[in-house]
């Protein structure tokens, strides 16, 4: 089904979103859950990006800082580090050339290369 591969596209998506989104400033978990979810077909969950925060922090990408808040718990703010801001320059330059790849892949261009 279509779904599933839909599913697994946007899960590999989601780490490039997130940096996207951490590039305009800090931002608190929330803040970044409601952003991604206001792109309808991204489809994510709290359950999803959060685990993903965690991992991009703990591989270096991201800085975390708690901050206390009256309206309850305290909120985690995310930001960049500048490792974070290299992998998301990297993403940057290279998804132009994915993009055309599979352009060149969905025209038949892939085919006349291999030729």
């Amino acid at each position: 089904m279509i779904e599933g591969w839909i599913t697994q596209l946007r899960k590999g998506l989601i780490e490039y979103c997130l940096l996207l989104v951490l590039r305009r400033g800090e931002n608190y978990g929330y803040e970044i859950v409601q952003a991604l979810k206001r792109i309808e077909d991204l489809s994510v969950s709290e359950s999803t990006v959060y685990p993903i925060l965690g991992r991009l922090r703990d591989d270096g990408y991201l800085k975390s800082r708690d901050v206390r808040s009256d309206a309850g718990p305290p909120r985690r703010y995310f930001a960049l580090t500048p490792r974070g801001k290299v992998r998301l320059a990297e993403m940057n330059a290279y998804w132009p050339m994915l993009t055309h790849a599979l352009e060149r892949l969905k025209s038949d261009q892939g085919k006349e290369a291999e030729s």
